[in-house]
């Protein structure tokens, strides 16, 4: 059966975090192995000790803030080395109810999803102010189109990732990951479902200090993703609307000169002008970008199978001291031999 590890990226959590080691279940059917993962993103209120003296399994720490995004990355990077199957990641302010946990994996277990997303009903949560739910709404809406999936809370950091997805998705934002894989997982045809979860009412977000500084942040993250992935579409269609401008700003100076004379129609002209010329040299950067999307297409290849040859050589994750040893780990298999008299697999 295979092994579980939950993560938890935690920010100064000293005190939200007994609570919801407490919570996190240690085995349930399907499951041979549930260990515990904390990631500690440069606390300076002791939650690494915390998470030492409740017994954790094991401890990624930071001696300085890296963001959310890195955190939630080096905890899927060091759960992959500890011989993860499959990943749930949670928050440390016991927002999520543990409970749900095999419910969350039950969709990979069966063999139906790659990722699974808990769906907490953001539509339907008390404790979320109106304009909130009106932008979790619109902003899921959004991440549905653009990536391709059918989930209907995309902000939800409760999520459950098998090897294979894990191993795929690679995280450029430092501000949050939950917008960033929904996007990439679309986009690489992983299977991604969701189910719904229960919540509890916590403390005020510590990713963004307000709501216009989320959605500034969030849209230059969603913009950033597609562009990578759809550079010609984005391109294109800024491209195509700036040429169309600049034709019809073009016949109007051509049916009005006719009509009454050049006189006072010059800076339409040269508005003309200069939006189809714009216009144009954005579609040519849109092959540009289509031919470097190519390229990191084939370096997305070569580091999963760096990835894949790190993990069959048995590379060990950078944890806090004390908490693994690379000596008592089992032995990695040695990688195929290619040769003369051997079959490459």
């Amino acid at each position: 059966m295979p092994k579980l590890i939950i993560q938890i990226p935690c920010l100064n959590e000293a005190e939200t975090l007994p609570e919801t080691i407490e919570a996190l279940p240690r085995s349930f059917p399907g499951v041979d192995e549930v260990e515990f993962l904390v990631i500690d993103d440069g606390s300076n209120d002791g939650t690494a000790e915390v998470a030492r003296r409740l017994g954790v399994d094991h401890i990624v720490r930071f001696p300085q803030n890296q963001g959310l995004a890195r955190a939630f990355s080096a905890g899927v990077d060091a759960a992959l080395k500890l011989g993860a199957d499959i990943i749930v990641n949670t928050d440390a302010d016991n927002q999520y109810e543990a409970r749900d946990i095999p419910a969350l994996v039950q969709p990979i277990l069966d063999g139906r999803a790659d990722m699974v997303v808990g769906d907490r009903g953001p539509a339907e949560l008390e404790h979320f102010s109106p304009s909130k739910r009106v932008l979790q709404f619109y902003g899921s809406w959004v991440v549905r189109g653009l990536s391709g999936t059918t989930v209907p809370d995309a902000a939800s950091g409760f999520r459950a990732f098998d090897r294979r997805a894990a191993l795929r998705l690679n995280v450029i934002s430092d501000f949050t990951y939950t917008l960033e894989t929904l996007v990439q997982a679309g986009k690489k045809q992983l299977a991604v479902a969701h189910v719904p979860v229960r919540t509890r009412k916590t403390r005020p977000s510590r990713l963004f200090r307000s709501i216009p500084n989320y959605l500034r942040r969030s849209f230059v993250t969603l913009v950033r993703i597609y562009s990578l992935y759809e550079p010609i579409r984005v391109f294109w269609t800024l491209g195509g609307l700036m040429v169309f401008g600049g034709v019809l700003l073009g016949a109007r100076f051509i049916l009005y000169s006719f009509l009454y004379g050049p006189q006072g129609l010059i800076q339409s002209l040269i508005l003309a002008a200069a939006l189809t010329i714009i216009g144009v040299q954005t579609v040519l950067m849109g092959l540009i970008a289509d031919l470097i999307a190519s390229s990191r297409s084939l370096t997305e290849d070569t580091l999963l199978r760096v990835r894949k040859m790190e993990l069959r050589l048995g590379a060990t994750p950078d944890l806090e001291p004390g908490y693994h040893s690379p000596d008592e780990a089992e032995p990695a298999p040695a990688p195929a031999q290619v040769g003369r008299g051997a079959t490459p697999r």
